[in-house]
């Protein structure tokens, strides 16, 4: 015969909770205060619900003893002995999920905590808690008192009517030696404000001298006003009393479903897209969090949002957001809302529109991606670098029927001057989104032509140099051709404009990718230079384009000494280089220097010298 196995009970170590808390579960001490003035808010919740019209009001007394006076539901001798002395549970719930106390169902969905855990909190600052509490719930029950010690002691004793004259609760704790700081009467006041500043209740902070001084106030989006323009104003106070900036303008955030409202501020200046804004979201008037960047899509990095719900579900800290359908669904919502507030812009304030677009044009390309809708509506307001400068597509379009995009800034830059000069009309495409919405262009302006810009483009629309002029400069081109071709570079003679650019490097990614793969099979053995043999492509070679136009250019192709030939042409390869304003390579670099020691040799020797020239590939050639 089988006898049953016996059954233990865990044993809690307070202290090791309490510590567990303190450096774990709460980012800091000064949330003692939030779960004080919650359980409070519940407490006069739950009394509400059960006795509407009873009064609602929370009490702090801030000195040497810190006190959270409310006139909640209060507790009796039984509900202390099941709630205060049970870790984990609440007087929100019973184990099997209902709610405790008469008319409590009705007001389960306006409770802010449900952990059970918020009292705990207190003993972060204080090494012994005092509750003295009198039921409303049952009359004739007398008031109790509890004292915890942060030892998992306890003890119980109950009270005279005379000395609980109404029901409520009243919480006590002296802070322990060395966090005094978080009971001062100024850190209570600003703590109360900073959690409880938005809640529905009156809640007062009293000071040492007795002076009372109300913290809460109506949220400002649902405060009466004189006329609209007072609430902006009223609004831009708030934005700067809460985030220090005055916004560009506010967009009202009102969720009923989702018992969600609030105001979202749109900054007045550019942010980097990759830092995820923070945003304040209350729980039913108390500061859930100011640092909650999931309440909006990622691509909404341009607005603060401060919100009240009574739908979200807080982590067990309560200090951050539980990642749930609930909120999956109310960022998409909130999104759905900023996103309306940009095109009613267009049609609305195209003045405010510019100036946002001025600030933010990059979150709105990153929306317009994925959005056409906004595409079609604010795709020609966007501004882009091009060859007219940074305008719209609506302007530059005007003056292009065809687009040239490049694929990145370097190949922009490379031809941006010559590509201006010669009437081609070329958009910078290496920014973010900018290539891919060029490209879209043509969905919302028929007739435009949108093709990727090749060097081919831009070689054909430059003047053929007179051929007399390039057979008198053909000993020249053909050793810059050898040395610009260890580069994998050939070498043109043009005429183009502006006459002040002496040469044009046209390159394109495929080039340089070649290049680079060369660059590794050289330095590679073995298997993997077989297979980056393999990898070979017939990509085009680069072109150095040396302007006939211009004076320097036409006085080195009269170079006839070879060796002050090959500086030259390393000097123009160099100057090319750097007019791309792309990282240099090391056989660049060195090459750059080689060309700059080497004029400075010939220009210090007075010309050239009897004897052939020669070097040993890493550093100036020398006469011998």
């Amino acid at each position: 015969m089988s006898h049953p196995e016996p059954v233990h009970t865990f044993q809690v170590d307070l202290r090791g909770l309490v510590d567990l808390l303190s450096h774990h579960l709460y980012s800091s001490p000064r949330v003692y205060l939030r779960e004080l003035l919650q359980n409070a808010v519940d407490a006069v919740t739950a009394r509400q619900a059960a006795f509407p019209g009873a009064p609602a009001r929370i009490t702090v007394h801030t000195g040497g003893t810190l006190s959270v006076t409310d006139t909640g539901i209060g507790l009796t001798e039984a509900d202390v002995h099941t709630f205060l002395a049970t870790i984990g549970r609440s007087s929100k719930r019973t184990p099997d999920g209902a709610l405790d106390g008469a008319g409590l169902d009705a007001a389960r969905g306006e409770f802010i905590g449900q952990f059970g855990i918020g009292l705990l909190a207190c003993f972060v600052v204080a090494d012994e808690i005092t509750v003295i509490s009198r039921s409303a719930a049952h009359p004739g029950a007398p008031a109790v008192e509890w004292r915890g010690r942060s030892d998992g002691h306890y003890t119980i004793r109950t009270l005279p009517p005379s000395a609980v004259p109404e029901p409520g609760t009243t919480v006590r704790l002296t802070p322990r030696p060395g966090t005094e700081e978080w009971t001062a009467p100024e850190q209570v006041a600003a703590l109360a404000r900073h959690y409880g500043g938005l809640l529905r209740h009156e809640v007062t902070v009293v000071d040492p001298h007795g002076t009372p001084s109300r913290i809460n106030e109506t949220p400002p989006w649902e405060a009466p006003y004189a006329s609209p323009h007072a609430r902006r104003e009223a609004l831009a106070r708030h934005c700067a009393t809460t985030f220090g900036f005055t916004p560009l303008d506010t967009i009202d955030l009102d969720l009923p479903v989702a018992g969600l409202r609030g105001v979202a501020y749109v900054l007045p200046t550019a942010v980097n897209p990759a830092r995820r804004a923070g945003h304040r979201v209350h729980l039913k008037g108390m500061l859930l969090s100011d640092q909650a960047p999931e309440l909006l899509p990622e691509w909404a990095f341009f607005v603060r949002c401060v919100v009240d719900t009574t739908s979200l579900r807080p982590t067990a800290s309560r200090e951050g957001l539980y990642e749930d359908e609930t909120l999956a669904a109310i960022r998409d919502a909130l999104g759905a809302r900023i996103r309306d507030w940009l095109t009613g812009l267009s049609a609305s304030d195209p003045g405010l529109l510019h100036r946002f677009l001025g600030v933010h044009h990059l979150a709105v390309k990153a929306l317009a991606r994925h959005d056409d809708e906004l595409l079609r509506m604010l795709l020609p307001w966007l501004p882009f670098e091009t060859t007219d400068g940074n305008v719209t597509l609506e302007e530059f379009t005007r003056a292009h029927a065809t687009v040239l995009v490049t694929g990145t800034v370097e190949e922009f830059r490379q031809v941006a001057p010559i590509a201006a000069a010669a009437g081609l009309g070329v958009v910078n495409g290496g920014y973010t989104y900018d290539r891919d919405l060029v490209h879209r262009l043509p969905e919302i302006r028929p007739g435009t032509t949108v093709t990727d810009l090749d060097p081919a483009t831009v070689s054909a629309h430059l003047d053929s140099a007179d051929p007399s002029a390039e057979l008198s400069a053909s000993a020249f081109l053909s050793t810059a051709r050898d040395v610009v071709g260890q580069y994998g570079c050939d070498v043109v003679l043009r005429s183009f404009q502006p006459v002040t650019a002496p040469a044009l490097l046209l390159d394109n990614r495929e080039a340089r990718q070649e290049r680079t793969r060369a660059e590794i099979a050289g330095e590679s053995d073995g298997l993997w230079a077989d297979i980056l043999g393999a990898l070979r492509s017939e990509a085009p070679r680069a072109q150095l384009v040396l302007n006939h136009l211009n004076p320097l250019v036409r006085r080195a192709l009269t170079v006839t000494e070879h060796g002050l030939a090959v500086t030259t042409a390393e000097a123009l390869y160099g100057q090319a280089l750097l007019m791309t304003r792309r990282p240099l390579r090391a056989a660049e670099s060195a090459l750059l220097n080689r060309a700059f020691i080497g004029l400075l040799n010939h220009a210090m020797h007075d010309g050239p010298h009897d004897g052939p020239h020669h070097h040993d590939g890493s550093g100036p050639r020398k006469e011998a």
